[in-house]
């Protein structure tokens, strides 16, 4: 603990960070306790966690397997020797 000014009472005590609604406070013992108290049994009870189950999302068309375009077979040549 560490010697700051409680941010519920004002005074300069030993407070600790307490983080609430995501805000840090610096809150001495006594105030700490009082809130306690106040909250006890206040809230939401918490739950086992559950394993949810979501659709998979929807997967794009595979595409067309890629075909090589088709080349003719390569033109036998021929010397006659002549010049046409």
């Amino acid at each position: 603990m560490i010697v700051y000014r409680c941010d519920f009472c004002g005074e300069t005590r030993d407070c600790g960070q307490h983080e609430i609604e995501n805000r840090e406070y610096d809150v001495c013992a006594e105030c700490w306790t009082a809130l306690m108290a106040k909250l006890h049994g206040k809230g939401r009870p918490r739950k086992g966690r559950e394993m949810v189950m979501l659709p998979l999302p929807p997967q794009p068309p595979a595409p067309a397997p890629e075909t090589k375009p088709h080349f003719p077979e390569r033109p036998t040549i021929i010397a006659d020797g002549g010049v046409h």
